[in-house]
């Protein structure tokens, strides 16, 4: 699945999370998994806590951690497209 920058992303509503020392924990209530993600993770799980264009995560990923425009676009493609498969995000606009 590719992911267009003007995708809307947003936090499924069957799931539950929470933070743990400096990384979050998800729980995929659709497939009873767990999910445990680093800190640049937990960013991109706090950005789609509310609709967001894919464009603009990997933007605000790029702009507060120290990554090149390119590797942090595909890094956080990689992520996302991960997160739709486990039906962690809704994604609108695909």
């Amino acid at each position: 699945m590719k992911i267009p920058p003007h995708a809307r992303i947003t936090a499924s509503r069957q799931q539950l999370s929470s933070p743990l020392d400096g990384a979050t924990v998800i729980a995929g209530l659709n497939a009873g998994h767990y999910y445990e993600v680093n800190e640049v993770g937990a960013r991109v799980w706090e950005l789609v806590q509310t609709p967001v264009a894919a464009g603009d995560v990997e933007r605000t990923i790029a702009a507060e951690y120290e990554v090149a425009p390119e590797r942090c676009a595909a890094d956080v493609l990689a992520f996302l497209t991960r997160m739709a498969a486990e039906r962690l995000i809704e994604i609108e606009d695909a």
